[in-house]
């Protein structure tokens, strides 16, 4: 990785160093050993036990590592986030700086991230850079534990206009003051922190302010009853307790979420914030998205730690809604700009389509959960198709341009993307390339996950990682060239001869299946079958539940190959979803492509697919970093999460269709 340079960060820092990098323990984390395990059933194998070697995925994630963490880090000093924490602290007079009343969260957010850095490839300067931010968190905390910059520094004016005030008291605007989002992403870094370093210098700040919060909130006399705006906190305290073992975070997590719809405990804000009517009776996914998914994933948390059958209705009432009627084809919801919400069922717009990159990321954190619960490839369906397009779509291919919507379609004209037709550099609310800050480098953990007896091969790219089934010692590898073909090679090494089973997903589309549900079919089906072989020898098996199952006795030097083939396949929408009729979209593989004036200059106005229609796939190493292309003779698609990394243009995914 190349080198962080400490210049970028505010002049104090180098004064901090010193005093950050002390070694620190706290009396409730002794040490890693007695990490609590979930309550999940199935288990994610950490990415410190994951390699990546992979074509695809590895040079996106060192794009993060080595260009944008540095480069957030850089417009976040500019644009005052550190700062905001020494004049909180009193370190340094001044006036808030910043729009947003979140902005404290691209400081956690980018930690994050590069916490888990840290953990796939350790490398000590950019542990010290993070140890200088993390000294530069804890001066803002107040002495209670209470962390948010803007109210601390001037309570009676928020950055933000549509924060309302009224005594300037903590508390008094829950619903937008993002008081408790705040520390929610503040809990969530410090735990990746600490699982990265064995450090508690951010856990103790997250500790402390997690004990105020529990001190602060409930039913009992003097507390205060009310529950997050923007949801996260939920999720953040649950983790807490997880490693802590301290009970009266998963209480205060679940009373959060018991809390919401609940007229008897605070005002109610509404659809917008999921807070419309109680959680457990919630069965279609309204709202700002990125809220929305947080919260199911913080329920979808609580079924697993207390095994609450309401909340597993609702949970899985809301997936089945969100994807089979709110779900674009690339794996993008929000169909709104109005609320980046969730619109009416069915409702698709693909110009105007929000899609907003941050409910891309909270998609694929809810989905991961699902699958730790129940182990059905339909969660890890969705996170493919999500992960693939409509997520990495939000960052450009030299990683530094990030859109915050998503759109389907695009004119030149219209600006989608706040105030833009093409990626933008940062936001004045820069919640989307901080967030892919925190989510890519932690991609590898979702590869692979594991019972007692059995290993899921979740995804497919190249990489080496070791870790145990059970009592074995298990060193297994991938070699692929996914998503540009179907062929994996797997190696199977345990120390000793053991019996176990290997789950393979065998992806949805290679199942005939676009997404769970009718929302998406494909116009043929596909009469090629996916095909597995061990050591030389093809199975005649079927996929049960999305995946081939192999259990036998696995020896050193086991050889597995799959193959998954892929043709060009055209999609078609349900015939409810008004946008699209008498159009599709072409994939290949889990990419979704999409058509862009920039290689159709002379008839993109007229470009249509009929049924006599044949495709090529050609590779070309030289375009958008290497990509496959699909051509015919009247134009050239290409992956939809590369465009707009030429210039502003015309572009769409939804093609149409003539007889």
């Amino acid at each position: 990785m190349k080198k962080y340079n400490l210049p970028i960060l505010p002049i104090f820092i180098s004064l901090l160093i010193l005093v950050s990098c002390k070694e620190t323990k706290n009396d409730v984390v002794q040490n890693k050993t007695s990490v609590l395990k979930a309550g999940y059933e199935i288990e994610p194998v950490n990415i410190q036990n994951v390699k990546l070697t992979d074509s695809f995925w590895l040079p996106i994630i060192k794009r993060v590592q080595e260009v944008t963490i540095e480069y957030a880090i850089k417009k976040c000093d500019e644009e005052g986030r550190f700062e905001n924490f020494l004049i909180a602290g009193k370190q340094k007079a001044g006036k808030v700086r910043g729009d947003m009343p979140f902005d404290d969260t691209d400081v956690y957010k980018i930690i994050e991230g590069a916490s888990n850095t840290l953990i796939s490839a350790p490398n000590p300067k950019l542990e010290r850079v993070l140890d200088s931010m993390i000294a530069i968190v804890k001066i803002g905390q107040e002495p209670d534990g209470y962390i948010t910059t803007w109210r601390t520094i001037n309570p009676a004016k928020p950055p933000a206009p549509w924060v309302p005030v009224i005594e300037g008291k903590r508390w008094e605007s829950l619903q937008i003051s993002h008081e408790l989002y705040n520390p929610g992403h503040l809990i969530e870094a410090a735990i990746v922190h600490y699982e990265a370093t064995g450090k508690t210098n951010f856990l103790d700040i997250a500790i402390k302010a997690a004990d105020m919060l529990v001190r602060t909130f409930g039913d009992n006399p003097g507390q205060v009853k009310g529950v997050p705006g923007h949801q996260i906190v939920e999720t953040g305290l649950i983790k807490l307790y997880q490693i802590t073992g301290k009970e009266d975070y998963l209480k205060l997590a679940k009373y959060y979420l018991d809390n919401r719809g609940n007229p008897n405990n605070h005002k109610l804000y509404g659809e917008y914030a999921q807070d419309h009517i109680p959680v457990i009776q919630q069965n279609e996914a309204v709202g700002h998205a990125v809220r929305a998914v947080y919260m199911y994933a913080g329920m979808t948390d609580i079924v697993a730690m207390t095994k609450d059958k309401a909340y597993e209705n609702a949970v899985n009432n809301l997936w089945n809604n969100m994807v089979n009627k709110k779900m674009y084809i690339t794996g993008g919801i929000g169909s709104r700009h109005d609320g980046e919400a969730f619109g009416a069922n069915y409702e698709l717009p693909n110009l105007t389509a929000y899609n907003e990159t941050c409910a891309a990321i909270g998609d694929v954190y809810w989905n991961h959960r699902l699958h730790n619960l129940y182990g059905k490839a339909q969660y890890f369906d969705v996170i493919e198709r999500t992960m693939y397009n409509g997520l990495i779509s939000g960052i450009s291919l030299d990683g530094k341009q990030f859109f915050y919507p998503n759109a389907l379609e695009a004119d030149g004209v219209y600006k989608s993307n706040r105030g833009s037709c093409t990626r933008q550099a940062w936001f004045d609310c820069s919640c989307c390339p901080t967030n892919l800050i925190r989510f890519i480098p932690s991609i590898p953990g979702l590869i692979y996950s594991k019972t007692k007896n059995d290993l899921y091969v979740n995804l497919y790219a190249s990489n080496n990682a070791s870790f145990t089934i059970g009592k074995t010692d298990l060193q297994i590898s991938q070699q692929t060239s996914y998503p540009w073909d179907g062929k994996v090679g797997i190696s199977v090494n345990p120390k000793k001869e053991a019996k176990f089973t290997v789950k393979l997903r065998v992806p949805g589309w290679a199942r005939n299946e676009v997404l769970p549900g009718d929302l998406y079919t494909y116009k043929k089906v596909s009469t090629q079958k996916p095909t597995i072989s061990i050591n030389g020898e093809t199975l005649a098996i079927q996929p049960e539940k999305g995946y081939f199952n192999v259990t036998r006795n696995w020896k050193k030097g086991d050889k597995i190959a799959l193959n998954f083939p892929m043709e060009v396949q055209e999609v078609e929408t349900n015939s409810k979803v008004e946008t699209n009729k008498n159009k599709v979209s072409l994939e290949y593989g889990p990419l979704v492509y999409a058509v862009e004036e920039i290689d159709n200059k002379n008839n993109f106005d007229k470009i249509d697919i009929s049924s006599s229609d044949t495709f090529k796939v050609r590779k070309e190493a030289n375009l958008l970093q290497g990509v496959n292309v699909i051509e015919n003779s009247k134009f050239k698609a290409i992956p939809y999460y590369s465009w707009s990394n030429r210039g502003v243009g015309k572009m769409k995914v939804w093609i149409d269709f003539k007889d």
